[in-house]
């Protein structure tokens, strides 16, 4: 059986790559049991399985592990904090009560993340052109982008 070694959360794991094509998102939740990236629609069309490489955003249900190669990649669960707090844009979902099913919602803010990382201070058209890969079946779109603009004032005051 080959081994691959792959950066998650900050710490480098060994995961099976006998078949290097299998999807980043099973290798999270299979080997890793890091179940909150989820399983949407299998075609990178939903984003619930959103994570991101390097800073970027990926759809993990279509990306290869082997495609990973020196780069990090993150997860929902590796932005909370090492004592557990949640980093601002977890926070902002919590205090606006973003989630309606949640289903989607670990897509949304990894979706939200990258934009924050990238944009600290996004308008509307921005927050809706980086979340337009990411479907929220329960239309809570109002509350997304109220939640990333939370978010991105909580950055500016230095919260993290």
């Amino acid at each position: 059986m080959a081994s691959l070694r792959v950066n998650v959360n900050g710490e480098v794991r060994e995961v099976d790559a006998s078949d290097p094509a299998t999807p980043l998102l099973w290798v999270l939740r299979d080997e890793l049991g890091l179940v909150g990236t989820k399983f949407g629609c299998g075609i990178s069309q939903c984003g619930a399985c959103t994570v991101l490489l390097d800073g970027n955003p990926v759809k993990s249900c279509s990306f290869p592990v082997s495609g990973v190669g020196d780069s990090t990649v993150t997860t929902i669960e590796g932005l909370a904090g090492s004592a557990g707090e949640l980093n601002p844009v977890q926070q902002a979902w919590v205090d606006l009560d973003v989630a309606q099913c949640g289903y989607c919602q670990s897509g949304q803010i990894m979706a939200a993340e990258a934009l924050l990382r990238s944009n600290p201070d996004p308008d509307d058209a921005a927050i809706d052109a980086a979340m337009a890969g990411n479907l929220c079946r329960c239309g809570t779109y109002v509350r997304i982008r109220e939640g990333v603009k939370t978010a991105a004032a909580s950055m500016k005051e230095g919260r993290t």
